[in-house]
């Protein structure tokens, strides 16, 4: 895994601990809890998922970038 990776999977961490320990901690009834920590790990997956995407997306143009190179076609 690369630099920014780790980097990227350590603050995605750091911040699902922050929003799931502010929620535990506040004065709400277990279901309303449950409820916070549900919507929380939604907006977080999605998050997630959107960062991944976009990763994907560049680490693909950078493939076909160093293809078209390689094969001397410059597009």
């Amino acid at each position: 895994m690369s630099t920014s990776g780790k980097v990227l999977l350590g603050v995605l961490a750091g911040a699902a601990a922050v929003v799931i320990t502010g929620i535990l901690i506040a004065p709400t009834s277990g279901k309303d809890t449950r409820e916070n920590i549900s919507s929380k790990t939604d907006e977080l997956l999605d998050n997630v998922k959107q960062i991944l995407k976009t990763q994907k997306e560049k680490a693909e143009s950078k493939v076909n970038e160093t293809v078209k190179k390689a094969t001397g076609n410059k597009q």
